[in-house]
């Protein structure tokens, strides 16, 4: 189970939206409406974080500086 941080859609201008958790399988489809309260909610899209690994090996850099990749360089 994934746990997913929903909020409420304010209904009324300067109303602040209310943030809660919620497990759910990462099949389901995203809520709409609060379990128990019923009122409009959205699901919150949060930044995450990753971790790059490098190989230890190093792309080719070409005249100028610049870095393709292919050893040949477009400029």
């Amino acid at each position: 189970m994934t746990t997913y941080v929903y909020e409420t859609i304010p209904e009324a201008p300067g109303q602040k939206p209310q943030r809660f958790e919620i497990q759910q399988s990462m099949n389901d489809a995203p809520l709409t409406r609060h379990p128990e309260k019923g009122v409009p909610i959205r699901r919150v899209i949060l930044g995450g974080f990753g971790i790059i690994k490098s190989s230890g090996t190093s792309m080719p850099e070409c005249e100028g500086g610049c870095c393709c990749g292919s050893g040949e360089c477009p400029n």
